[in-house]
């Protein structure tokens, strides 16, 4: 694994301080309809880790900010709770949101010095889109991160190229709010205590007047599977399983045997044999469950920079010199029709 480092040195807006500031984290959290993602639970372990005081800001509509509200001021690190209510909130769009954030992040009161988020669609929008009003820059994908408490700077870890090398990325006090995102698999979620309870404090909503983006609808894949970004088992296909009714057919069964969820390589779904929101890869979803098999899929760089994580990875495949191999802990070079169907069976009695 290579390893590569670089110094991020950047002129932003003008905040003094007699001394180095004790860290205080604005973590961004995400939720639909009450309940809040997993990454954004990651997001607030990551936070902890700096060792100063950790704020999450709820925004959404007034239907679900309060149940989530309660659910946030109870995390384990978490020390205050900051939540904004709004219609334009209900679908958080980040040309909405992000009049809010530099709010809350400018005014003569703030003492933040980072904002931490979850590696989503819609944080990779949003936190860019403020730091950059801020002049600062925002590290994203963190791995891993060390705050010095002494001099104020921040080192981050990130998978660069794939993830075939880690860069280590140095953010000095002279950049006095540190963006970045984190990647969900590399920190456990921050757990629930009896004994947390955070100030709650509602912050006025920023609304925007005639937003150029407006939000048209949510499309959502249903299925009483496990959610695929944070199974703990998770059975994969790739294009050798020809067409969709075959990667049902195939796939499905052993998953409900073993309780897993469902994924695809980038070509099974371009191919339509799978819904998008299923690919696993550098251009699908990050995943690092305790069990991961790869059925039909060759390991092209993409995916693997996906999957390559994973605790236990298990491979089929008929080509005895596919990259996935160099991978798994467990290979077969077989016919994935045939052991497929034969698993599946002996996995049910």
């Amino acid at each position: 694994m290579l390893r590569t480092s670089s110094k991020i040195c950047r002129s932003a807006f003008t905040r003094s301080y007699a001394t180095t500031p004790s860290p205080h984290a604005l973590v961004f959290l995400e939720h639909r309809a009450g309940i809040i993602d997993s990454g954004s639970l990651s997001a607030l372990t990551a936070a902890e880790q700096l060792g100063g005081k950790v704020s999450a800001l709820v925004v959404g509509s007034s239907e679900h900010v309060q149940g989530v509200v309660d659910q946030a001021k109870k995390f384990k690190g978490v020390t205050s709770v900051l939540h904004s209510s709004s219609p334009q909130y209900a679908e958080p769009l980040p040309e909405v949101l992000s009049p809010l954030l530099e709010k809350l992040l400018s005014g003569a009161d703030s003492s933040f010095t980072h904002v931490v988020s979850a590696t989503s669609s819609s944080a990779k929008s949003l936190l860019p889109r403020v730091s950059a009003r801020l002049d600062a820059p925002t590290i994203s994908d963190v791995t891993s991160l060390e705050h010095d408490a002494g001099s104020g700077s921040t080192t981050f870890t990130r998978p660069i190229y794939a993830g075939n090398a880690i860069s280590t990325v140095r953010a000095p006090s002279s950049i006095p709010i540190k963006f970045f995102t984190v990647r969900g698999t590399a920190f456990a979620a921050a757990a629930a205590s009896d004994a947390s309870e955070a100030e709650v404090k509602a912050v006025d909503p920023v609304e925007v007047a005639d937003p150029p983006t407006v939000h048209v609808k949510t499309t959502i894949a249903k299925s009483d599977r496990p959610d695929l970004g944070v199974a703990s088992r998770v059975v994969s296909g790739g294009r050798a399983l020809k067409n969709a009714e075959t990667f049902e057919k195939t796939l499905y069964p052993l998953a409900d045997a073993l309780g897993a969820a469902v994924g695809a390589s980038r070509a099974a779904v371009d191919a339509g044999y799978a819904d998008n929101s299923l690919q696993v890869g550098q251009t699908g979803k990050v995943v690092a469950p305790e069990l991961y098999m790869a059925l039909g899929i060759s390991g092209a760089i993409q995916h693997l920079a996906g999957m390559k994580d994973s605790k236990l990875i298990v491979a089929v495949n008929k080509d005895p010199d596919a990259p996935i191999f160099q991978v798994a802990d467990v290979g077969l070079v077989a016919d994935l029709f045939d052991v497929v169907p034969e698993l599946t069976e002996k996995l049910k009695k």
